[in-house]
C-alpha cells in the first residue's frame, strides 16, 4: 500500500477574533499534493486574515493550523516562512524604486527586500534562471520604479519561487493591471504548474475570472466561514456564486475561462 502524503497546509476549526470582532469562524480547509486552490470571495470574507494566518502574521484565537508539516505553536514561523513563496502587496509596497529587477528576485533566496550588497554569484545566476524561466530575462537590469506592474508582478513571482517553495500563494496578483496585461498575466499562471510542478499554488481574488484551468479546487469564504470547498467543477456555479456575493449572478465558462454577469 502507498504511503500516504501529508497535506501542504491544513487548517481545523481555525477562529480568529481581533477587538471583539469574529474574523474566521471554525474554517476547516486542507490543500493536498497536487492540488491548486483558488481562494475565492466578496471584500471583508476573512481571505487577508487567513493569509496573514497562513504566514505567521496573525495568530489564531482557536484551532489548529499546519503548513508544510510544521504545527503553528510548536514550530518557528520565522524559518518555515522561508519554504513558502508569497507574491502580493505586502512585498512590493517595500522595494526601492532603484532596486534593480534581478536584485528583488535574488532578495527571494533568504527573504531580504532591498539588498545592501551584491549577492554572490550563484545566488544572482539562480535569479537570472527563474527570471528566464518566467519569460522576463529582459528585466534583470531595469529599476523597480521603471517596471509595468505586470512586469512587477511576473518580478514578485520569480521573487517568491527563488528559494523553492512548496507553497507559492499569489494575493491578488491582478490588482491594478490593465485587460490587456491581466490576460498576459493569467496565461503566465496558467502555466506555473508545468514550470514548477512540485509547488502548490494558491491564489487569494474576489475575480472569479482569474481563476484559469491550472486551479482545481476553490475555497469560497463568506463572513468568515466556508461557504463552499472542494474541486473547481463542483464548488463553482451561478448559484452558489450568488450566495457568496449577495446578489443573483450568472456564471459561464467558455474555453477554460470563467466570466460572471448580471442577469
Amino acid at each position: 500500500m502507498p504511503k500516504p502524503t501529508r497535506p501542504v497546509l491544513q487548517v481545523r476549526r481555525l477562529r480568529i477574533a481581533r477587538e471583539g470582532k469574529v474574523i474566521l469562524r471554525g474554517l476547516d480547509w486542507t490543500v493536498r499534493p497536487g492540488e491548486h486552490w483558488a481562494l475565492l470571495g466578496p471584500n471583508g470574507a476573512g481571505k487577508s486574515s487567513l493569509l496573514a494566518a497562513l504566514t505567521g502574521y496573525f495568530a489564531p484565537t482557536a484551532g489548529e493550523m499546519t503548513v508544510l508539516g510544521e504545527t503553528f505553536g510548536r514550530s518557528d514561523w520565522r524559518e518555515l516562512r522561508r519554504r513558502v513563496g508569497l507574491a502580493g502587496p505586502s512585498v512590493a509596497s517595500m522595494v526601492r524604486p532603484d532596486e534593480p529587477a534581478l536584485h528583488v528576485v535574488a532578495g527571494g533566496a533568504d527573504g531580504t527586500v532591498n539588498l545592501w550588497r551584491r549577492p554572490p554569484a550563484s545566488v544572482l545566476r539562480r535569479a537570472r534562471a527563474v527570471l528566464r524561466r518566467m519569460g522576463a530575462d529582459a528585466l534583470a537590469s531595469r529599476p523597480w520604479g521603471h517596471l509595468s506592474q505586470g512586469e512587477r508582478q511576473r518580478t514578485l513571482i520569480a521573487r517568491a519561487l527563488m528559494p523553492r517553495p512548496a507553497l507559492l500563494i499569489l494575493d491578488e496578483p491582478c490588482a491594478g493591471l490593465d485587460p490587456a496585461a491581466r490576460a498576459d498575466f493569467l496565461r503566465l499562471v496558467s502555466r506555473l504548474p508545468r514550470l514548477w510542478p512540485r509547488t502548490a499554488l494558491v491564489l487569494v481574488t474576489h475575480h472569479v475570472e482569474e481563476v484559469v484551468p491550472a486551479f482545481t479546487h476553490a475555497l469560497l469564504l463568506k463572513s468568515g466561514a466556508a461557504l463552499a470547498s472542494g474541486p473547481v467543477r463542483r464548488t463553482l456555479g451561478s448559484a452558489t456564486l450568488s450566495r457568496l456575493f449577495g446578489r443573483r449572478v450568472r456564471l459561464s465558462r467558455r474555453k477554460g475561462a470563467f466570466s460572471l454577469s448580471l442577469p
